[in-house]
């Protein structure tokens, strides 16, 4: 990614992004390897829009929030943000001090309701321990402000005293939210919000974070492996792939235009409600590569329809081939690929 890129209203901006498990055998625990979970990943997103985050289970995107907010140690890479307090500044260097102070400004949505809440506080002590571990407020005027935020997210006053187990998916959902907003931040990472709701409560949901993005002027990283609910949140989007980013672009652009061959048939398993739109999903030959133990070259290329050799040899780097779209393969700049309009109507 060119340095050119990055404009003045970055908000968060990540520079090779690396997350190595250890894999350890034996009576002595050595290392004989290391699981690749997130596998130099650069992105940024810009104040006040919403990336979404895309790709199969397991291919490194909650990895990739949590590294971002520190809940788990980078193994190497740098997280610049621009908090208001501190400045630009690299996350990954970070004291606790520090840290404490920055996450003030940047929170986390969970992907579970049920397991997220602790199950033996009332939602006044859930709400309200953002506040009060930040010495933000306390007594009455604690009660006033989680009694506010669950006005905001769409819940009574009244619940303060109840515990999680009284309330269903989606309510806790917003409980949740509530928690993420408590310390009004500037950057939260949604980590798959929604996935674990019913359909009708999804769009609730995501109805409420673009409500309280336009309310509070708030920035997301939106992970989530549905197509179909990224395209609504998002304003642009970024594909991983067993630990890597391989591409990211504008919603609209990368819908209709993708340029790498996984995206193509990522976008071929959105349903399509016009009939005559329908085309029949790319179905990908072979298994997702192990990230303990990642192909040469393109990580993509035992399953790609149109590898060449050097696709088996060299590694494809992160590039620009459009304004504000990157892609990282070889043959981006050769190939017609199909969105979800179909190669016609994209034409």
């Amino acid at each position: 990614m060119s340095e050119g890129t990055v404009t003045d209203n970055v908000l968060l901006e990540v520079r090779g992004l690396k997350k190595y498990f250890p894999i350890q055998r034996g009576f002595f625990s050595r290392t004989v390897g290391y699981v690749k979970a997130v596998d130099d990943v650069t992105f940024f997103v810009r104040q006040g829009e919403t990336l979404g985050l895309v790709g199969e289970s397991g291919c490194g995107k909650t990895t990739t929030g949590r590294s971002i907010l520190r809940a788990l140690n980078p193994t190497a890479g740098e997280v610049w943000f621009n908090d208001p307090s501190l400045g630009r500044i690299n996350v990954t260097t970070l004291n606790k001090q520090q840290l404490k102070t920055i996450r003030r400004n940047m929170q986390m949505i969970f992907q579970d309701p049920y397991s997220s809440l602790n199950p033996r506080m009332t939602l006044l002590q859930i709400v309200g321990e953002p506040l009060l571990v930040n010495n933000v407020a306390k007594g009455k005027e604690l009660e006033d402000r989680v009694a506010n935020l669950l006005r905001i997210v769409g819940l009574r006053p009244e619940y303060m005293p109840r515990y999680p187990h009284a309330f269903s998916g989606g309510q806790r959902q917003r409980i949740g939210i509530a928690r993420a907003l408590a310390l009004h931040p500037k950057f939260i990472v949604c980590d798959e919000p929604v996935s674990a709701l019913d359909v009708s409560v999804q769009a609730q949901i995501l109805n409420l974070l673009q409500d309280l993005q336009e309310q509070f002027a708030l920035t997301y990283l939106f992970i989530a492996h549905d197509l179909s609910v990224v395209e609504h949140i998002s304003d642009r989007v970024a594909v991983m792939y067993v630990g890597k980013l391989v591409e990211s672009a504008s919603t609209e652009e990368l819908f209709i235009n993708p340029r790498h061959p996984y995206t193509e048939a990522l976008l071929s398993a959105v349903p399509k409600p016009d009939p005559r739109m329908r085309t029949e999903p790319i179905v990908l030959p072979g298994d997702v590569a192990d990230p303990a133990n990642p192909p040469s070259g393109c990580y993509f290329h035992p399953r790609c329809r149109y590898k060449t050799d050097i696709c088996e040899k060299e590694t494809p780097p992160l590039r620009e081939i459009a304004p504000d779209h990157f892609v990282a393969c070889h043959r981006a700049d050769e190939l017609r690929l199909m969105g979800v309009l179909g190669p016609a109507e994209a034409a």
